[in-house]
């Protein structure tokens, strides 16, 4: 069982932008790495966001990104605090309302899945922070907006970590840096140079280092925690991760909303666990699915299937068996939704044409409360379909910090195996590569010798940086 936290979430919308506009930029300054997420109006043509050919992928998402917008924006700040035994963090969480102020195609089904689970548009329209995309105009030179936030999030010089963070982004650059270039390569070298400090993507973290059954951003989280927990309480050697909150005084207290995260439920008897959600942390029957939809069953029913092939091998073992891999276990590739999971025994069906979703479709998933009713059987009827739905806490600004935990996580379990991180690495293995659906081999984030930089991207810097400061780059484009 998983301890219950309750994470304070600051919400940020126009009218109380610039008065926490200070509060913003010191969390950022101050902040030992910076985990971020994005709720975007849409992504267009989700066959081509799969492309085979990753060039074309990029082309792809970066045709969603100069004709959509990002709605959301959530940032976690996590500061590492000294002269502690174990990694304790000190963690601000923002929620940005964002609203472009140029026309942009916002689609149906993002629409859908986003009131599904708890974005207000009203608020969306009435308050959102204004901005605009691509290169910068003269009016985003100076004051507070968010185009000059972003440049405090550069000038901080810190770690950026995401899930499943190409998307996020090509969006990032587009909405509040400058004109996405044509080619990957000056894209990636554009990135290498604006965090200097290293990209992380948790995602890739859970597949390839922290290896879990599942890598969808929920799963990720309650694992960790979970994880994190059933080490504490076994005692021992080691670091172990804790996080502290600021408490917050009037009037920034008016703008904080409380986000629970409850301890994990641990029930008797059969789990029926779905096992499309368990994959891909998704399903087509929604909230009419008869099995369970509650990530933290679904861990606890692959801790059991563990320990019962661990229990098979032992057997085995014992009577000079040698025991294959399982008949159901495929190569290790997303086809179009999640990953597939290689430790589970039984795998669902294949996702169709139409049921295909992309990671920052799927991969947002909260809790709202259940509204009381008059009878047990109604009561377990509303909480099986709560689960399924999974609205209300379902937010950027939560994601991000979902995203800051796996990292944080994933970095003190670095140092138990004696490989404390660096000053220039928390995750050596995961530094400056990003997750890529299908693919067996991550994206790097790093300049070639055969890559320029963008005019526009050198612009930028020095709006960054002051003139001269990139003056030594070679090449543009």
């Amino acid at each position: 069982m998983t301890s219950s936290m309750v994470v304070p979430v600051i919400d940020v919308q126009n009218d109380n932008f610039k008065e926490l506009w200070p509060a913003m930029v010191l969390a950022i300054k101050t902040a030992s790495f910076i985990a971020l997420d994005t709720e975007l109006s849409g992504l267009g043509n989700r066959k081509a966001l799969l492309a085979e050919c990753i060039e074309d992928r990029y082309k792809a998402i970066c045709n969603a990104a100069r004709t959509r917008s990002i709605l959301s924006l959530g940032f976690a700040c996590y500061k590492k605090l000294e002269n502690k035994d174990d990694d304790t963090y000190l963690v601000q969480v923002y929620n940005l309302t964002l609203l472009c102020s140029e026309e942009y195609v916002i689609e149906p089904q993002s629409v859908q899945f986003l009131v599904q689970h708890g974005f207000d548009f009203n608020k969306q329209y009435a308050e959102g922070v204004p901005y605009l995309r691509g290169n910068d105009r003269r009016v985003d030179a100076h004051g507070m907006n968010m185009r000059m936030l972003f440049v405090e999030l550069l000038r901080a010089r810190k770690p950026l970590v995401l899930h499943n963070g190409l998307i996020d982004m090509v969006f990032l650059y587009q909405c509040f840096y400058a004109q996405l270039p044509d080619k990957l390569g000056t894209f990636t070298a554009d990135l290498s140079q604006m965090f200097p400090a290293g990209i992380y993507d948790t995602k890739y973290a859970t597949e390839y280092e922290l290896r879990f059954a599942a890598s969808y951003l929920e799963y990720a989280y309650k694992k960790c925690k979970l994880d994190n927990s059933k080490s504490i309480e076994a005692g021992g050697g080691g670091r172990h991760l804790f996080l502290e909150f600021c408490k917050y005084s009037a009037p920034l207290s008016n703008y904080v909303d409380y986000r629970p995260c409850l301890a994990g439920f641990s029930p008797d008897g059969l789990l029926n666990v779905c096992q499309r959600f368990s994959a891909y942390g998704w399903c087509p029957n929604g909230s009419q699915c008869p099995l369970s939809h509650d990530t933290d069953l679904i861990i606890q029913h692959d801790e059991k299937e563990k320990k019962k092939k661990r229990k098979r091998k032992r057997k085995n073992s014992s009577q000079g068996k040698v025991e294959g891999a399982p008949k159901s276990k495929q190569p290790h590739m997303e086809l179009k939704q999640d990953q597939v999971i290689p430790d589970k025994d039984t795998k669902p069906p294949p996702l169709t044409e139409l049921e295909m979703k992309t990671d920052k479709e799927v991969e947002r998933n909260g809790v709202s409360e259940p509204q009381p009713l008059a009878t047990p059987d109604a009561e377990k009827k509303e909480e099986s379909k709560r689960k399924k739905l999974e609205g209300g806490t379902h937010r950027a600004g939560f994601d991000a910090f979902m995203t800051g935990y796996i990292f944080s996580y994933a970095a003190t379990l670095t140092e138990r195996v004696g490989k404390p991180p660096s000053a220039e690495s928390w995750l050596p293995e995961c530094l400056n590569k990003v997750y890529l659906s299908g693919k067996s081999v991550p994206m790097q984030i790093v300049k070639s010798t055969f890559s320029k930089s963008f005019k526009a991207h050198l612009h930028k810097m020095d709006v960054v940086w002051g003139k001269g400061v990139v003056s030594k780059v070679e090449g543009t484009v």
